[in-house]
Order: C-alpha cells, then sequence, then structure tokens
C-alpha cells in the first residue's frame, strides 16, 4: 500500500510539504508542487479520507435520506443533489427509510456516528422520535418536499397548495364540476396542503366540496389504484391525483372498469416525473422543478456547513402546469 512517505521520498521532498500539497494548507513552490502532484500520479496515491478529516475537522461527506427509492420522482431530485455535491467536492451517502420514520430515525444516528457534515432529509413522516433524533444531532440539517414541525432546519420545498390549485382550476376550466381528489397519507404535510389546494380551488369556482369525493392512499400507483376504485362509485367527472404514480394508478383503475381516459374520465398528477409524458394516456400534471430543487438543498447545506450560524432559510418553487392527452372538456364525454 502506497503511503505518504513513498510519494515524499519519489518527490524528493518532506512528508509536510506533500501534506501541505495535497491540503493546500500552506504555500508550496510550483516546482515542489509539480513533483508531488507527479509522485501522487506515478504511485497512484489515494490520500487516506480519514486522515485529512482529522486534520480539517470535515469528511466532505453529506447524508441524504429519502423515503421511497421505488418513486422516480425521488430520484430525480437525488440527481440534482448529487450533481451539485460532487461538482463541490462532497461524496453523499444515500439512506432508504421505506417510509418507516423508525428506520429513518436509526439512519441519523448511524450517519451522526460516521460524522458526515451534513444532512439532507426527505422525510417518512411525522414521529416522535425521528423528531428528537434530528434535533439531538449536531450536524446541520436541510428539510425537502417535507416539512418537519418544531424541527429548526433549512427548508426547500415547492408550493404544494398553489399546485394543486392549479391543477383543479384546469380541470374547472374544462367544464368539470364534480372533482374528486386522490390524498397521499394525511401524516405527510405536502398530502394535506394538496387537500386544501383542491379545495381551496373549488371554493373559489364556486363548486361543493363534496367529502365523499376525497379518497386517501399510499403515493404509489397501487394507492392510486384502490382510491380510484373507492371513487368511481360516486361518479366523478375528473380527478386530481395527489401525485403521478397515483395517477397512473388511477387510470388503470378507470380502465378496469370501462372508462376512458379523457372522454369519461379526466386524470391530473403532480410532479412531471419522466414516465408521465409515456403513459396512455400521457398524463396533464403539475410540473414540479426537481432538479433544481436538488440543486437548492444541496447549496443550502453547503453554506449552512460553511456557516453554521447564518439565519435559517426557506424556500418555496412554483409548480407549473404540463397539459398532456389524459384531461378534456366535459362536452367531448
Amino acid at each position: 500500500m502506497i503511503t505518504i512517505r513513498d510519494v515524499a521520498q519519489h518527490a524528493q521532498v518532506s512528508v509536510t510539504t506533500v501534506s501541505h500539497v495535497i491540503n493546500g494548507t500552506r504555500f508550496v513552490s510550483e516546482d515542489a508542487q509539480a513533483r508531488v502532484r507527479a509522485a501522487i500520479e506515478a504511485l497512484n496515491y489515494v490520500p487516506s479520507a480519514v486522515a485529512r478529516s482529522l486534520k480539517s475537522s470535515r469528511t466532505h461527506t453529506v447524508g441524504m435520506m429519502i423515503p421511497n427509492n421505488s418513486n422516480p420522482y425521488f430520484a430525480e431530485i437525488i440527481r440534482g443533489i448529487e450533481d451539485t455535491c460532487f461538482a463541490a467536492g462532497f461524496n453523499v451517502i444515500l439512506c432508504n427509510s421505506d417510509d418507516d420514520p423508525h428506520k429513518q430515525a436509526a439512519y441519523v444516528r448511524v450517519l451522526s456516528e460516521k460524522q458526515v457534515d451534513g444532512l439532507i432529509v426527505l422525510s417518512s413522516g411525522g414521529d416522535p422520535e425521528l423528531l428528537d433524533t434530528l434535533r439531538s444531532a449536531t450536524m446541520p440539517q436541510v428539510l425537502v418536499d417535507r416539512e418537519i414541525d418544531d424541527l429548526a432546519a433549512d427548508l426547500v420545498e415547492v408550493d404544494h397548495e398553489g399546485g394543486a390549485r392549479v391543477a383543479v382550476e384546469h380541470l374547472v376550466s374544462l367544464g368539470h364540476r364534480r372533482i374528486a381528489c386522490i390524498a397521499g397519507p394525511i401524516e405527510l404535510s405536502p398530502a394535506r396542503q394538496r387537500v386544501q389546494g383542491w379545495r381551496s380551488a373549488l371554493e373559489a369556482s364556486g363548486l361543493a366540496c363534496d367529502d365523499t369525493l376525497v379518497a386517501s392512499g399510499a403515493f404509489t400507483a397501487e394507492g392510486g389504484h384502490e382510491a380510484m376504485r373507492s371513487l368511481l362509485q360516486h361518479r366523478p367527472s375528473a380527478v386530481f391525483a395527489s401525485n403521478d404514480l397515483m395517477a397512473i394508478g388511477a387510470i388503470c383503475a378507470a380502465s378496469d372498469a370501462g372508462l376512458r381516459v379523457p372522454q369519461d374520465l379526466s386524470v391530473i398528477g403532480f410532479d412531471d416525473i419522466a414516465l408521465a409524458a409515456y403513459s396512455n394516456p400521457p398524463l396533464t400534471t403539475i410540473a414540479q422543478p426537481k432538479h433544481q430543487t436538488g440543486e437548492l438543498a444541496a447549496r443550502m447545506l453547503m453554506q449552512r456547513i460553511a456557516k453554521p450560524e447564518r439565519a435559517l432559510q426557506r424556500e418555496i418553487l412554483r409548480p407549473s402546469l404540463v397539459i398532456r392527452r389524459s384531461t378534456a372538456r366535459v362536452e367531448a364525454a
């Protein structure tokens, strides 16, 4: 195994000089720097991350927690986080909680033991154990997409309520009056906010909020399928699903019942995952700026790492309507 002493001997400099070149901690002449870098390349030397972290009190590693790695929405956020962290010289440790707050709390403890420089959290829901663990962790934290009550941390998310309003307003503009809502798990803040957006859009349009037209489920295609099956007995002409996977499940349930989308039932989702453009029919949806969300979360975390005392940041991004072929005017029915 090649050591820093081997590099120093090959470059004919001291071990201290090699250390200064690697860590950038002191001026080293251009000639010595060139010899050290040539020696590192010739010997294929890899500096010890542990040793470097002991000197700098940084591991240049961040932890990231996601609720469900099978959801393409999270994959697109992860890409934004990884791209930004990699460009800044940070590695990312990814943990999947499987929508289990207890598992997430255990991962927070593990990451604390690994001495990561910071943590990006996409919460699996409220849980006293999770909240206590995050509060006791001394590392900088950024919340993404989902708020956690009573936790002082930076936050970046989209306007969930506003996006839902835009979705329902689109359906109203097409002449729909019986507009159902497929809600996500009510313990999650985005799910509650999107239902509130559905309600406020109906009220603003002078339409009644019929609670029989609301069904909840997991943020999955299966959750949307089951919720749509229960809603069909109330004969909505359109449905707002709280994410794209649920919307795709709803389209399948409608097809199973012999209904055509959009001729018999208009369906709109939320997220604009890559799959939405290739569903059958292509899905009208509310697009979240997913890569931008990941980039912003990573930048927030690195700013917090560099300056822990800075004021808390809260960034709310605006989603946008993407019209495809899963929605149509009522007259087309």
